[in-house]
């Protein structure tokens, strides 16, 4: 039976948000679980199985994206699965907005009428980018009426960086360097987390809310790109009822 986290934040009625676990499923090792990603190399009846399991949780099926950690937002309700993008929104109901992840932060958004909800997959380089910009400005709500949710990602204590990560966040923003410890070899620690918030703030975004996880650190219930390098992805994912 799959296991799913469901956001802890004050969305108003009419908004729903879920983010899957590895917990469940039937795809077997090294994706065991409920993997949900069709391009990591698992069996495709299992992730089609797994994606089966998920379907019956949603008002339709999720608008699955060709993620390339980039920048790039797309309306869900006018576009097919596949599209080139790593967010989307969604101002129709019953649309359901998805990103895959396995490290990467996902963000859920959505404004405090439940007239538009969206969601980024927010990796170090689409973070940079401005991906979490991109959805809010397609969103088009001032940041003072949204609200937003840090799904499970790779942790401060786990997130092990060079130091061009670090200058590229800091050119950007110089805040972000409070997001940086430094450890051995020239190497950074990097809270995405904070870097997260940070870019929320910026954009009047005050009321941020997290998952608190670490998925490198958490085998059990999560999957890691960097602890196990062949993984399966977990979604995350927003809806208007």
């Amino acid at each position: 039976m799959a296991s799913f986290i469901l956001p802890d934040w004050p969305a108003p009625p009419g908004v729903r948000a879920l983010a899957t676990t590895r917990c469940g499923g039937v795809s077997r090792a090294p994706w065991h679980g409920f993997n949900l990603a069709e391009h990591v190399g698992d069996e495709p009846r299992a992730v089609a199985a797994n994606r089966a399991l998920l379907r019956r949780e949603l008002p339709a099926e999720p608008v699955w994206l060709a993620q390339v950690h980039g920048a790039g937002c797309v309306d869900a309700a006018l576009t097919a699965s596949g599209a080139q993008a790593d967010a989307s929104f969604a101002r129709r109901r019953g649309v359901v907005c998805a990103v895959l992840t396995a490290d990467c932060l996902p963000v859920l958004l959505c404004d405090d009428r439940a007239t538009v909800v969206g969601v980024a997959h927010a990796g170090w380089r689409g973070l940079a980018a401005g991906v979490i910009e991109a959805t809010v400005a397609a969103m088009d709500e001032p940041g003072m009426r949204l609200m937003a949710w840090l799904g499970p990602a790779i942790g401060p204590q786990a997130f092990e960086v060079g130091s061009e990560v670090r200058e590229a966040f800091i050119a950007g923003d110089p805040r972000a360097a409070s997001a940086f410890i430094p450890v051995a070899g020239g190497k950074w620690l990097c809270d995405i987390y904070q870097i997260a918030r940070q870019r929320l703030d910026a954009l009047g975004i005050h009321h941020a809310t997290g998952a608190d996880c670490c998925t490198a650190s958490d085998g059990e219930r999560f999957f890691s790109y960097r602890r196990d390098r062949v993984s399966g992805r977990m979604a995350s994912l927003i809806w208007l009822e």
